[in-house]
C-alpha cells in the first residue's frame, strides 16, 4: 500500500495541531514507514518536541472509542495497523477553546497534538493498533493534571462513524464532563530567577503572570533543590541571578561564592533545562572579554581578566549546550536600585565632586530596555543563540556618563574629575576590568529589536524633560 503522497506537515483549525502525511513503502513482503524522523519532520515544521516514551494501544474490534483526554505533554499519535476516526478538542484558555478537528488516520498519517488539546479516537477496523509518542513520562500521579471532555458532548456534536450507543466506551470515559464544565489546561509558566534584582523587577513588570524566584530562598547551587522544582509545569526560565560583586570575587570567600552562583548554579539550571526542554534565557556580561577590542561581537572568543569574568564565561559555555537557549550579553546595567547613575545623582545632590574613571568605555543598559529586549526574543521566537543587548548610542566613559548625570542634575559637569583606571585602583584591592565594553548590536537589530539611545534613557531615568 505505497502512498502516493510525499512526507508533509499540514496545519489544522486548532493552532499547533498538525497532520503529518507519512510515506509508506510497500511490496509483496508488507510495508515500511518512518513514523518519527526528527530531521525530516522538524524541517517541514513539526516541533522538535523531544519524545521520551512510546506506548501502543491494541483495540480488539471496530467501535472501540477512547477520550477525550488532554494530557500535560505533547504527543505524536498514529496508527500502526488498522484505521481510526480521530477527534481533537482545544482545551487551552482563549478564543480557540472548544474548537474541534476530526480526521481519519491509517498507517500513512499521524497527528501532532500539542499540550492542552484533548485527544479522542474510534477504531474503524478490528485489531487496530494505536501509537502514542510523548515527551514526558507517564505516571499514576500525572492523571491529576489531565483535563477531560465527554465523547457525547452536545456542543461538540462529534459525528462518530459508529454511534456511541453501539460503540465500546469505558465507564470512566462515559462520565467525563461536558465542554461547559471542562477544566481549561493552563499554559506552561515562565519563571524569573533573581526576581528581586533590578532586572528581575523590570522583567516582572512586563511579565506579570511569571513566577518569581529569588535568592537565597531558591538556591541554584543546590542541585537537589533545583531538581525538585516542578519544571514540567514550566516552558521558559529567565536567569537574572548572578554573583556580581566584581571586587569581592577576587577574595578567597568571594571566589568560592562567585563560582557557586555563576557556574555550579548555572550548571544545575542547564541540566534541568535540557532534560525538560525549557527555553533558557541567561544574562551575561561584557566581563567575559578583556576589552582589548574596541567593540565586541557575539562570537568573540572568551578572554576574561578576573574571577567574576571567568565564572561568567564558564556559565556561558554551559548555557551554550542547552538546545533552546538565549544567552543575552549586556553591560553597565542601570535600574531600580543601587547603581552607578543613582550614586552619581546622589553625589550631585549632596554637593560632592567625585573622581570617576575616564578610560573605560561602553554603553549604559537600562533594565526596562533589557527586559523588553528579552521579552521580544521570546515572543517573536527569534533564533536561539547569543545576543548582545545594551542601549544604543555613542560609546562613552564612566567619566562622561557621570558628567552627563551632573549636568542633568543641575550641576557643573566640570565638578566631576577624570582619573585613569590604574590611578583609581592604586592601593586598593580591585578586580581588573575591560577598558572597552561596547557591544555590537547588529544581531539584535536583525531580530527586530532596536533599543533606544542611552542618553535618551538617562534623561528619562533622571526625570528630565527631553525638550
Amino acid at each position: 500500500m505505497s502512498t502516493p503522497h510525499p512526507l508533509g506537515v499540514r496545519p489544522t483549525a486548532i493552532p499547533g495541531l498538525l497532520v503529518v502525511d507519512l510515506e509508506v513503502h510497500a511490496d509483496d513482503r508488507g510495508w515500511f514507514k518512518e513514523n518519527w524522523q526528527r530531521a525530516k519532520m522538524t524541517g517541514l515544521g513539526l516541533p522538535d518536541f523531544g519524545p521520551v516514551q512510546h506506548s501502543l494501544a491494541f483495540n480488539t474490534s471496530a467501535g472501540v472509542t477512547r477520550g477525550f483526554h488532554a494530557e500535560p505533554w505533547d504527543k505524536l499519535v498514529s496508527v500502526a495497523d488498522g484505521r481510526i476516526f480521530g477527534a481533537w478538542v482545544d482545551l487551552r484558555p482563549g478564543p480557540g477553546f472548544g474548537t474541534l478537528v476530526t480526521a481519519e488516520l491509517g498507517p500513512d498519517s499521524a497527528v501532532f497534538v500539542p499540550r492542552g488539546v484533548a485527544n479522542g479516537y474510534q477504531t474503524l477496523a478490528d485489531a487496530t493498533v494505536y501509537s502514542y509518542l510523548v515527551n514526558d513520562h507517564w505516571s499514576p500521579g500525572a492523571r491529576s493534571e489531565y483535563s477531560y471532555v465527554n465523547l457525547a458532548d452536545e456542543t461538540l456534536a462529534v459525528a462518530w462513524p459508529i454511534p456511541l450507543d453501539q460503540a465500546t466506551v469505558s465507564p470512566a470515559d462515559a462520565v467525563h464532563p461536558r465542554l461547559a464544565d471542562a477544566r481549561p489546561v493552563p499554559a506552561k509558566r515562565t519563571v524569573v530567577i533573581g526576581a528581586g534584582g533590578q532586572l528581575g523587577r523590570a522583567l516582572l513588570a512586563l511579565l506579570p503572570e511569571a513566577t518569581a524566584l529569588d535568592l537565597p530562598d531558591f538556591d541554584l547551587s543546590d542541585a537537589d533543590a533545583v531538581a525538585a522544582y516542578p519544571w514540567r509545569e514550566v516552558d521558559t526560565v529567565i536567569n537574572a541571578a548572578a554573583w556580581t560583586a566584581v571586587d569581592a570575587a577576587e577574595t578567597p570567600d568571594g571566589r568560592r561564592a562567585a563560582w557557586a552562583a555563576n557556574v555550579t548554579g548555572v550548571a544545575n539550571l542547564c541540566r534541568e533545562a535540557a532534560e525538560h526542554r525549557l527555553r533558557l534565557v541567561h544574562v551575561s556580561t561584557d566581563y567575559v572579554f578583556d576589552g582589548t577590542a574596541s567593540e565586541h561581537t557575539e562570537d568573540e572568543p572568551f578572554s576574561p581578566l578576573g574571577v567574576y569574568g571567568q565564572t561568567k564565561a564558564a556559565g556561558d559555555a554551559l548555557v551554550g549546550q542547552v538546545p533552546r537557549h538565549y544567552l543575552v550579553r549586556t553591560s553597565w546595567v542601570i535600574g531600580d536600585g543601587r547603581n552607578f547613575v543613582a550614586t552619581m545623582a546622589s553625589l550631585a545632590a549632596s554637593g560632592a565632586s567625585p573622581r570617576v574613571v575616564d578610560d573605560q568605555f561602553g554603553r549604559l543598559t537600562f533594565t526596562a530596555d533589557l527586559a523588553a529586549g528579552i521579552v521580544h526574543l521570546l515572543t517573536t521566537d527569534a533564533p536561539y543563540g547569543t545576543y548582545n543587548l545594551t542601549n544604543d548610542g555613542p560609546a562613552a566613559s564612566w567619566h562622561q556618563i557621570a558628567q552627563a548625570v551632573f549636568e542633568l542634575s543641575g550641576r557643573d559637569p566640570a565638578d566631576v574629575t577624570g582619573i585613569s583606571t590604574a590611578d583609581y585602583a592604586a592601593g586598593s584591592p580591585t578586580a581588573p576590568r575591560p577598558l572597552n565594553s561596547t557591544l555590537v548590536l547588529d544581531k539584535l537589530r536583525a531580530a527586530g529589536f532596536s533599543p533606544a539611545p542611552w542618553p535618551e534613557r538617562l534623561r528619562d531615568y533622571l526625570g528630565q524633560d527631553p525638550s
